[in-house]
């Protein structure tokens, strides 16, 4: 019943286009990442940072940890919206050196997560996105439960730059970011996926 209220509210909130599930045939999708080494499914690391980069306040703590027989990222912290901050946030280039990356074959970014509050999102980067403030953001749910999000491609929209579809030929970045409130953040993450 509780999953049955959350989904409802997402959809009210404007969250239509995403679907939770538990489980289902991951064969075709492509792993980025499930936490079990020292590095990504790509060769990549993951990178975290805060606003304090441009002044703001926000602390945050990034590590992997065990859950059962698996190791799953926990992304915890403190957003604050002092000094126009307002942002947590690990970063996966899906290059090391940023060389595009085609994912026109799939439909979409897939997470497996749990955690408390609202305020999450994923932020895809290409190589338009020249300024350190632009991305495409999708806002994604989650329950203190494990749930799979799915996030199509056609549901990020442009921030601070001009309205333009996402080119999946070209992703250079993908991000976790706990943002645009004040609240303490405490996610964690099983799997990042790119599915069809």
């Amino acid at each position: 019943m509780k999953r049955i209220l959350l989904l409802l509210l997402f959809a009210l909130l404007g969250s239509l286009a995403t679907v939770w599930c538990q489980g289902g045939d991951m064969s075709d999708d492509l792993l980025l990442d499930d936490f079990s080494g020292d590095r990504s499914r790509l060769g990549t690391a993951w990178k975290g940072f805060t606003d304090q980069v441009m002044g703001g306040a926000s602390e945050m703590s990034t590590r992997v940890v065990s859950e059962g027989p698996s190791k799953v990222l926990h992304l915890s912290g403190d957003v604050s919206l002092k000094n126009n901050g307002g942002f947590v946030q690990v970063r996966l280039l899906l290059d090391e050196r940023k060389r595009p990356f085609d994912a026109s074959e799939y439909r979409g970014v897939g997470l497996r997560v749990r955690g408390g509050e609202r305020g999450y999102y994923v932020h895809l980067r290409t190589t338009r996105t020249v300024f350190p403030w632009s991305y495409y953001a999708q806002e994604f749910p989650v329950s203190d439960s494990w749930s799979t999000v799915y996030l199509p491609f056609e549901t990020f929209e442009a921030e601070y730059m001009r309205a333009t579809p996402l080119n999946t030929k070209r992703l250079v970045s993908i991000a976790i970011v706990a943002a645009k409130r004040e609240f303490t953040a405490d996610l964690y993450v099983d799997s990042v996926f790119l599915y069809k």
